[in-house]
């Protein structure tokens, strides 16, 4: 290579990467043949090497300088091995760590005693705060639960309000309890009234002395003190099933049969009817006014105001009956007798419940005959309560 050719290139002059063949002077064409021609005969003739050459020391390779190789992957016993070897390691270490520690707390306990009442402290404190953890730990857990429940009752309900299967089932839900309720709203009101006082008794009525003779008014009553009723009697009134309805919307009223038509004062049977249940539908203020007449017992004393006389009763026996069972209120007797009568259970008409007492006041030996008016006519029923919904609509 000649001296011109380290020359730098000028700046104003652009560099190219390499020239052509053609462009090169055939001066510099032979130098760098002959350099070319130099290099392969060191390379293709190491021993023919100059002196100073071989007396330069040989260089050893830099420890810097790697090649690469690619390193074999572990296997998988190796990889078992290398976490067996680790956690050996590590059980070991822990162990004899632990032991250390526990050697001292020991010699420390043996050379500084602790007193009892300051360990059983420590051991309380120490159950006392386990429980609270558990109980926090419970009481979180409850919420939770709360929590959930309560979304996705929040999140069904949201789902029912749009849906629209839910207005017809809402409505029909709600005509079969309007049905239900008025079909047996005698039952379910009847139970109510039961327990509570079904009339508005004067306390002025409430009778000390059955045999002490007062003024009455010549309004004919009915007073039951055990069971707080008063209510209108109505005499006369007719056997028949309308007529026994429209009268037992205002008071009781008197079921007079052949046998059984007597009035108070008179030797006979007095039977007096009256509604222990009645439907809604109905009118009349005494439609419960007999609902706690089964709380009457042998002994309880039974008032009547009639004709402006107070006669006094004594309650004898207690029956239930058949509707069709008429003869039961058809007997012989030769005292003044008085018998309430009602449906049974409370909110049906499928029995009757009798109440039978005998007159102790007036005097029954100064009672006149029983009537011999047969002008009643026979019935082959006991009077009960007002039809059903489903009996006024279909019959029955």
């Amino acid at each position: 290579m000649s001296p011109d050719d380290n020359q730098p290139t000028p700046a104003n002059q652009p560099t190219t990467p390499q020239q052509s063949a053609s462009d090169v002077p055939a001066d510099q064409a032979a130098a760098a043949n002959l350099v070319r021609a130099q290099i392969e005969n060191i390379y293709n003739h190491p021993g023919e090497q100059t002196v100073a050459a071989k007396a330069e020391p040989v260089q050893q390779d830099n420890p810097y300088e790697r090649t690469h190789q690619d390193n074999p992957q572990p296997v998988l016993e190796q990889w078992k091995q290398y976490h067996s070897a680790w956690q050996t390691y590590y059980q070991k270490y822990y162990e004899g760590y632990y032991t250390h520690h526990l050697e001292r707390a020991k010699q420390s306990i043996q050379t500084q005693p602790t007193p009892i009442s300051t360990t059983r402290e420590a051991v309380f404190t120490h159950q006392e705060e386990q429980t609270q953890q558990e109980s926090s730990t419970q009481d979180e857990a409850l919420f939770d639960l709360r929590q959930k429940l309560l979304s996705r009752v929040t999140e069904s309900a949201k789902k029912v309000r749009k849906s629209r299967h839910f207005v017809p089932i809402t409505a029909a839900v709600l005509v079969v309890l309007v049905f239900a309720f008025l079909q047996y709203n005698q039952l379910l009101i009847g139970t109510v009234m039961a327990y509570v006082s079904p009339g508005a008794i004067d306390p002025q009525n409430i009778v000390i002395d059955p045999s002490n003779n007062v003024a009455v008014p010549a309004d004919p009553l009915l007073i039951i003190p055990k069971i707080n009723v008063d209510v209108p009697v109505l005499y006369d009134v007719g056997n028949d099933y309308n007529s026994q309805m429209a009268a037992m919307a205002k008071g009781v009223a008197q079921f007079a049969i052949p046998g059984a038509s007597s009035h108070p004062g008179q030797v006979g049977n007095t039977v007096l009817a009256g509604h222990s249940s009645n439907d809604l539908l109905d009118g009349g203020d005494y439609k419960f006014i007999f609902a706690q007449l089964d709380k009457l017992d042998t002994g309880d004393s039974i008032y009547l105001n009639y004709h402006s006389i107070r006669y006094t009763y004594t309650v004898t026996k207690k029956q239930v009956v058949e509707p069709t069972d008429v003869s039961a209120l058809v007997y012989p007797t030769t005292q003044p007798i008085l018998t309430l009568l009602t449906c049974t259970p409370v909110g049906t008409a499928l029995h009757r419940l009798l109440i039978t007492a005998q007159q102790v006041s007036p005097d029954p030996t100064t009672s006149t005959a029983a009537p011999t008016s047969t002008t009643n006519q026979a019935t082959t029923e006991i009077p009960g309560s007002s039809p059903t919904l489903f009996e006024r609509l279909f019959g029955g």
